[in-house]
């Protein structure tokens, strides 16, 4: 999409800090970290959220989901743990219009999340 700021991220025209990248997705740090670790991984094809996804996108959300638990170990927080997460709308805080997951840990976080 055009206008999708994760879309001109994927294509190098926003830079960003990328700490994993393959055929399917990339991830990076998130820009406003709300943990010691907040890294962003994104599928490369856009999806609007998980709602989105169709049978077909089974292989890469199962991707998406291993990068996850292989960037926590690179970033030395899967032994302690970690949250993976995504939002899905305006009320649950979704705040860019592309599915992304977020790999929070490096302190203990709280629950409930918000």
């Amino acid at each position: 999409m055009a206008d999708c700021i994760f879309c001109k991220i994927v294509d190098k025209e926003i830079l960003a800090n990328i700490i994993f990248e393959d055929e399917d997705c990339l991830a990076f740090d998130d820009m406003n970290p709300q943990a010691p670790v907040h890294v962003l991984i994104i599928p490369k094809k856009h999806l609007d959220h998980m709602d989105h996804a169709a049978e077909a996108d089974e292989a890469l959300l199962g991707r998406l989901l291993v990068a996850a638990s292989n960037i926590a170990e690179s970033k030395g927080i899967a032994e302690d743990g970690y949250r993976v997460v995504t939002n899905i709308g305006e009320n649950a805080g979704q705040s860019v219009n592309h599915l992304h997951f977020h790999v929070l840990g490096g302190r203990k976080l709280t629950w409930p999340p918000g």
